[in-house]
Protein backbone atom coordinates (compact mmCIF):
# COMPACT_ATOMS: atom_id res chain seq x y z
CA UNK A 1 0.00 0.00 0.00
CA UNK A 2 1.30 3.13 -1.06
CA UNK A 3 0.51 6.24 1.40
CA UNK A 4 1.70 10.44 2.02
CA UNK A 5 2.60 11.03 5.16
CA UNK A 6 2.36 14.49 5.25
CA UNK A 7 4.29 15.85 8.78
CA UNK A 8 2.44 19.45 9.56
CA UNK A 9 5.03 22.29 8.99
CA UNK A 10 7.61 20.03 7.65
CA UNK A 11 8.14 17.07 4.96
CA UNK A 12 5.76 15.03 3.04
CA UNK A 13 6.99 11.96 2.93
CA UNK A 14 6.03 8.78 0.09
CA UNK A 15 5.79 5.29 2.23
CA UNK A 16 5.08 1.81 0.50
CA UNK A 17 3.89 -0.59 4.03
CA UNK A 18 2.58 -3.84 3.85
CA UNK A 19 -1.80 -4.09 3.85
CA UNK A 20 -1.42 -4.84 7.16
CA UNK A 21 0.68 -1.78 8.58
CA UNK A 22 -0.51 0.07 11.63
CA UNK A 23 -0.59 4.29 11.52
CA UNK A 24 2.34 3.71 13.81
CA UNK A 25 3.95 1.34 11.06
CA UNK A 26 4.28 5.24 8.88
CA UNK A 27 6.19 6.45 12.11
CA UNK A 28 8.75 4.39 12.19
CA UNK A 29 10.40 5.30 8.87
CA UNK A 30 10.06 9.28 10.20
CA UNK A 31 12.09 8.67 13.85
CA UNK A 32 8.49 9.69 15.19
CA UNK A 33 7.26 8.38 18.15
CA UNK A 34 3.09 7.69 18.84
CA UNK A 35 3.89 9.24 22.03
CA UNK A 36 4.94 12.42 20.75
CA UNK A 37 2.50 13.21 17.23
CA UNK A 38 -1.25 13.01 16.29
CA UNK A 39 -2.37 11.17 13.35
CA UNK A 40 -4.90 12.56 11.66
CA UNK A 41 -7.00 11.04 9.17
CA UNK A 42 -9.75 13.80 7.14
CA UNK A 43 -9.42 15.98 9.78
CA UNK A 44 -9.40 13.52 12.63
CA UNK A 45 -7.29 11.85 15.06
CA UNK A 46 -7.11 8.04 14.68
CA UNK A 47 -5.23 5.51 17.21
CA UNK A 48 -2.16 4.59 16.36
CA UNK A 49 -2.53 0.64 16.75
CA UNK A 50 -5.33 1.23 14.07
CA UNK A 51 -4.79 -0.49 10.75
CA UNK A 52 -4.23 1.64 8.01
CA UNK A 53 -7.21 2.83 6.15
CA UNK A 54 -6.58 5.84 4.17
CA UNK A 55 -3.82 6.83 1.60
CA UNK A 56 -3.20 10.05 2.76
CA UNK A 57 -1.92 10.65 6.34
CA UNK A 58 -1.19 14.21 8.44
CA UNK A 59 0.76 13.79 11.49
CA UNK A 60 1.23 16.88 14.07
CA UNK A 61 3.65 17.36 16.62
CA UNK A 62 2.25 17.53 19.91
CA UNK A 63 3.69 20.65 21.80
CA UNK A 64 5.74 20.30 25.14
CA UNK A 65 6.92 22.71 27.97
CA UNK A 66 6.36 23.73 30.95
Amino acid sequence: MHVTVEVAGEDTHELDVSEDATYADLLAPLELSPHEVSVMVADRTVPTNQPVESDHVRVVRLIKGG
